[in-house]
């Protein structure tokens, strides 16, 4: 007896809930957006899961919907600012620790347009090439270049302190 698609969709969510939601964590800087951003992302992709499984690469295809709703939100939301939740500083936490690295990242990130947060994302916490950034987005490869050396300026100025992460990781 083989799955039925709703038994595939079911596995496929078990299987990449999690790392749906650190993606969707690191483009709109909230929990409970990222959540709703991936359950929304999921409505839209379960009722033709059996099609999406069919053509293949079913990860390539969520990730897009993923990228394409955000993109959606900040679009409806660009003139009100999205809201972000302030994470409270931790007495004694060590400054080089991955804790305060992480609050850190977040927060840069924060103040990043969306359209450059998530071209950081897909380049750099997804992997991606700057062809395959500039498809999910529906973009330009030169649009992903710019909107990447621009990102990566601004957190240089807005978080000075991040500079020191690539040569604590070496």
């Amino acid at each position: 007896m083989t799955a039925g698609p709703a038994d595939s969709f079911r596995e496929y969510v078990h299987a990449r809930l999690g790392t749906l939601v650190r993606a969707a964590f690191l483009l709109t800087g909230d929990s409970y957006l990222a959540e709703d951003l991936v359950q929304q992302t999921l409505a839209k992709v379960a009722s033709r899961w059996e099609q999406i499984v069919a053509d293949g690469n079913p990860d390539a295809y969520v990730r897009r919907v993923l990228y394409h709703q955000h993109v959606s939100w900040w679009r409806r939301w660009r003139r009100e600012p999205l809201p972000v939740a302030a994470v409270p500083e931790v007495a004694g936490a060590d400054p080089h620790g991955p804790t305060t690295t992480a609050i850190a990242v977040r927060q840069a990130l924060a103040k990043l347009a969306p359209k450059q947060r998530a071209v950081l994302v897909l380049r750099y916490f997804e992997d991606l090439t700057e062809a395959q950034t500039a498809q999910v987005l529906g973009v330009s490869t030169g649009t992903v270049k710019s909107q990447a050396r621009d990102a990566l300026a601004r957190l240089r100025a807005v978080a000075p302190e991040l500079a020191d992460l690539q040569e604590v990781s070496k």
